[in-house]
């Protein structure tokens, strides 16, 4: 046998060996259809003449590590650009936040304000992330109790209310799993951030544009993770930052103390107009009284658990401060609970979709606390203030979570372009040193920092022309500042 034979031979005995020894490679998912867009359903609102939004329904694999299993249907909604083709910089996706919000609406309605420049440039593509709205609606049913109304006190004072609070805790993640069930591990980040790309793909874009505010920050980043090379101009506003759900609620909890605080002495300066005292300690005492007294006596199913909603609510921006003080006032003077009611329903379908998305999106980004974790940081916050605002702490019910997610969401990339982050220098739902730790995972972005704001929620939002202006920039032009950016707040506002 000649050495060619041999060769060959062996060539041929290497071949059939790595082909039995390699796993097969992982199967891809189909390259997504180009997207069929038509009529709207009733909750997508229309926007002014002569322009128009249309939707559409893009099919996804449930689990992307399994495109060849069940799938899932994520509904899209578009606003074409108003400019000509020569101004059209591409398709911007929105998202409002959450985990939760429904973004379907939200390409009319956030368009609305964005600067003229941008809704020259883009088509705004709004989407439901996947369990939320019209994107396969995740439910959870009773949640532990959370809908009971009135709802038990969310603030445990003592052993036996701990050990209520945790057990509340428990069945809420029960009543997640026995709905969700199979869906649990899937309705996660990561895979929202997938079916961004998907999006991308099926309208044919190259790269993906992108304004995420809030929690859309978060998945901004996580896409940034997934596709460094697909991403194009991102704004992430009002950022969540790169912690665990939960440690970033239990960071959220401390920091809407202080905002609080700001609020007592805000009403006391205003003394004469709401009527509940001329210093910050007189409002405080006030306000305390109205939470003891529906503590003690809630008034047509209005309790301490729906109290601390509507507070949580109106701290997060401050033109609603005023109503909150109204609120407090009529209480105290007639009873009434009428100005501390949210105008949305907290126990209809769209807010119990919210608040069951919330938790299954939290708890299937990664680890959850433990239950001596959750009472420890309690009593610690109790310390600060014995009576915190924990509405926001939808992450403590990972502690007993069905299925344990084996890593942490990865945040950032440093082969990704330059992004923009915006923040507002005292917000107090996602305080600004989250926007700062996420920009350290950005190589080259840049972060505009509102001065001397309150408020959750910056571009096209709080009409500010330094920040409007530069975001506009990069969004239109690519102009990325050669720093980071102060701009000058508003400041406190007046009383109406």
């Amino acid at each position: 046998m000649t050495a060619r034979v041999h060769r060959r031979a062996l060539l041929c005995a290497l071949a059939a060996l790595t082909a039995t020894a390699l796993p097969a490679a992982p199967a891809r998912a189909a390259p997504p259809p180009a997207l069929r867009f038509g009529a709207c359903p009733d909750s997508v609102p229309d926007p002014p003449a002569p322009e128009r939004v249309e939707c559409a329904r893009l099919s996804v694999p449930l689990d992307w590590a399994h495109p060849g299993g069940p799938h899932i249907e994520i509904a899209v909604s578009r606003v074409r650009a108003s400019g000509s083709p020569a101004e059209r910089r591409g398709s911007l996706l929105v998202n409002p936040g959450g985990p939760g919000g429904s973004g379907l609406p939200y390409a009319v309605t956030k368009r609305a304000k964005l600067p003229q420049s941008v809704r020259r440039a883009y088509d705004v593509i709004g989407f439901d992330p996947r369990g939320v709205g019209k994107s396969a609606p995740a439910d959870c049913g009773p949640m532990g109790g959370l809908f009971d109304s009135p709802g038990a006190d969310p603030v445990p004072t003592g052993p036996v209310a701990e050990r209520t609070y945790l057990a509340s805790l428990r069945d809420l993640a029960d009543d997640c799993a026995a709905a969700a069930r199979d869906r649990l591990p899937h309705l996660s980040t990561e895979q929202t951030a997938r079916d961004m790309d998907a999006i991308r793909a099926a309208l044919g874009e190259r790269r993906t544009n992108f304004l995420g505010v809030s929690y859309g920050s978060y998945l901004g980043a996580a896409y940034i993770a997934r596709f460094p090379h697909h991403t194009g101009r991102m704004v992430l506003d009002s950022v969540v930052g790169p912690r665990d759900w939960y440690d970033f609620d239990v960071l959220q909890s401390r920091a809407l103390l202080r905002q609080r605080d700001t609020f007592f002495t805000w009403t006391a300066t205003h003394g004469d107009r709401f009527g509940l005292g001329h210093s910050a300690a007189a409002v405080r005492r006030a306000y305390l009284r109205v939470r003891e007294r529906l503590a003690e006596q809630p008034v047509q199913a209005f309790g301490p658990a729906e109290f601390d909603r509507a507070v949580y609510r109106a701290l997060g921006r401050t033109e609603r401060w005023a109503g909150l003080a109204d609120g407090l006032r009529t209480y105290l003077r007639d009873g009434s609970t009428d100005g501390l009611r949210p105008e949305t329903d907290f126990d209809g379908p769209a807010s119990r979709n919210y608040e069951a998305a919330n938790r299954l999106v939290k708890c299937a980004d990664g680890p959850g606390p433990t239950p001596r974790e959750i009472v420890t940081d309690i009593r610690r916050t109790r310390r600060i203030d014995p009576q915190p605002v924990l509405t926001g702490m939808e992450a403590s019910s990972c502690a007993y979570w069905h299925h344990r997610p084996a890593h942490r969401t990865r945040l950032g990339s440093p082969e990704a372009p330059p992004v923009l982050l915006v923040a507002s220098a005292h917000d107090p739902v996602t305080p600004a040193e989250g926007a700062r730790q996420l920009r350290r995972l950005l190589p080259g972005s840049r972060l505009i920092t509102l001065d001397n704001d309150y408020s959750h929620g910056v571009f096209a939002s709080r009409g500010n022309a330094c920040v409007d202006d530069n975001v506009a920039a990069y969004l239109v032009e690519g102009t990325v500042p050669p720093t980071d950016r102060r701009c000058a707040g508003p400041g406190l506002p007046e009383a109406p």
